[in-house]
């Protein structure tokens, strides 16, 4: 293994969400994936927090079907990225409903409004800008601006958890759970 672990794990991560066999695809997002990978998730809300362990088990997975040795420190001496959170969520997201993790990840990334920001079209501060609203809470209180944008709001989404913000979220998009 020449590469760098970080360097297999990112390549890896996007690999989930991004076809690595397609070899001209309209649009690539590695500047995108980029930034997601290296912005800290920050959790302010509880129940988040299990957000981001499940961000970090994905590390866990990684080396298990890499067949790389364990190492302790490199799985938990940084908190989830934002990327690791995204996917991690998608995944749950496929687990409950019947949309594949892609389709949710990519829907996530419309929501946030970044789906736009290939690598031939990407502000990093526009992004930055994007996360943070998103990190923070400072969207909207019907989610606009967050992961799950509601049309009908009965509960400001900024105060619950991601999770329940999906709950939210399919049901106010009549799918089902």
């Amino acid at each position: 293994m020449g590469e760098p672990l970080e360097n297999l794990y990112f390549n890896w991560l996007c690999a989930k969400v991004i076809d690595p066999w397609d070899k001209h695809p309209p649009a690539t997002y590695w500047t995108l994936m980029k930034i997601l990978h290296t912005t800290e998730f920050v959790w302010l809300v509880t129940g988040d927090d299990s957000r981001s362990q499940d961000g970090k088990e994905l590390r866990r997975e990684f080396l298990l079907l890499g067949e790389i040795p364990d190492d302790p420190d490199w799985r938990t001496i940084y908190e989830a990225s934002i990327l690791e959170v995204l996917i991690a969520f998608s995944r749950r997201a496929e687990f409950m409903t019947d949309q594949s993790a892609v389709k949710w990840f990519w829907e996530f990334l419309e929501n946030l409004g970044l789906t736009d920001c290939d690598d031939n079209h990407i502000e990093p501060q526009d992004v930055l800008e994007v996360v943070d609203i998103f990190i923070w809470r400072k969207y909207d209180p019907d989610g606009h601006g967050g992961l799950f944008p509601l049309r009908e709001n009965r509960v400001d989404q900024r105060e619950i958890e991601i999770l329940y913000q999906f709950a939210a979220y399919l049901t106010d998009q009549d799918r089902n759970l």
